[in-house]
């Protein structure tokens, strides 16, 4: 395999909103805002439980509206992984350490949630699965590796690749990116930094600026917790965008267990405004699929007719109920 030497931030990076900004990137760990001493847990280890508990829980509250600066940038990822899935490309999150496993979380609660293909989101971690549960984490310093394990992904155009590193510095995510990015497929990051290697590598930069941690660089804590809502974000928003879910309901949920059973009948019920003997009837008669039954109920027609409008619509629920063309 060749080796693509990620190069170092461009001297324009171009922001969102389609202007050039300078980036002097940000490499030493102690410059880091994420490594920076907090003010707020000063004298922390002599703390009570309870005062402990209040300054985290006083930090935890500054992450959604760090989040929420974001918010443009996320919403281009969500069009953008939309777009590749429709297409047939993949979502592919690299990640090392906590952002790693925040990944991995994503990428397994997708298919349970939405019926989507294990293949359609995947992960890649630093130091492979054994990472989730056994600490790593010398691997996420090799560029080698960051590159070795995308490639054997083999990104292409259809492909976004979306990297997560709370310092923005992490080698193997960073090599990672620009080498999907040299293959042509769309790039993004997750990271709570600023002016980083990894914001210069990708195509769209998210940067949640949730500041220093209570621990100082423990970056499992408000850094990690962006991330997850970050994640959950983009997945939950281009399944939306795709038309699997319906009005707010769940309506792609995979029915294997009992649990997951009653959940698609009570969707059919609220969706609907039937009873349960109904909504029982219809999802035995669709073959068990939520989306099927809803599209009989909604437009009043049988199963032929709505496996038929689903494929026409892409699996988009509303649009096969309208009998429409989808747009992204």
């Amino acid at each position: 395999m060749a080796t693509i030497t990620p190069a170092p931030p461009a001297e324009s990076h171009r922001t969102s909103n389609g202007h050039s900004s300078h980036i002097s990137p940000v490499t030493n760990l102690q410059d880091l805002i994420t490594e920076s001493p907090n003010d707020a847990s000063q004298g922390f280890d002599t703390k009570s439980a309870v005062e402990i508990a209040r300054i985290i829980n006083h930090e935890d509250a500054k992450v959604a509206a760090a989040v929420k600066k974001a918010l443009p940038e996320i919403a281009l990822v969500i069009d953008a992984v939309a777009r590749s899935l429709r297409d047939g490309g993949r979502l592919i999150y690299v990640g090392a350490g906590s952002s790693g496993r925040i990944a991995a979380l994503d990428s397994c609660e997708c298919p349970p949630y939405f019926s989507n293909s294990p293949q359609q989101i995947q992960y890649i971690m630093a130091g492979g699965p054994k990472a989730l549960a056994s600490p790593v984490e010398v691997n996420e310093d090799s560029e080698e590796l960051g590159q070795r394990d995308i490639a054997r992904r083999r990104p292409t155009r259809k492909d976004v690749v979306l990297g997560l590193s709370a310092s923005g510095r992490t080698p193997y995510v960073v090599s990672a990116v620009a080498y999907a990015r040299a293959r042509g497929a769309k790039t993004a990051c997750i990271t709570c930094n600023h002016n980083t290697p990894l914001e210069g590598a990708a195509d769209i930069a998210i940067i949640a600026d949730v500041g220093p941690e209570v621990i100082s660089g423990s970056t499992r804590m408000k850094a990690a917790t962006a991330q997850k809502m970050i994640t959950n974000m983009i997945t939950t928003g281009a399944m939306t965008r795709l038309g699997y879910v319906y009005e707010n309901l769940m309506v792609n949920v995979h029915m294997q267990n009992s649990k997951l059973v009653e959940r698609g009948i009570s969707i059919l019920m609220r969706a609907c405004k039937i009873d349960r003997d109904t909504a029982v009837r219809t999802i035995k008669s669709a073959g068990r699929s939520v989306p099927v039954a809803l599209v009989m109920l909604k437009a009043n027609v049988d199963k032929p007719e709505a496996v038929r409008r689903l494929a026409q619509s892409d699996g988009n629920v509303r649009r096969a109920i309208e009998d429409s063309v989808m747009d992204l």
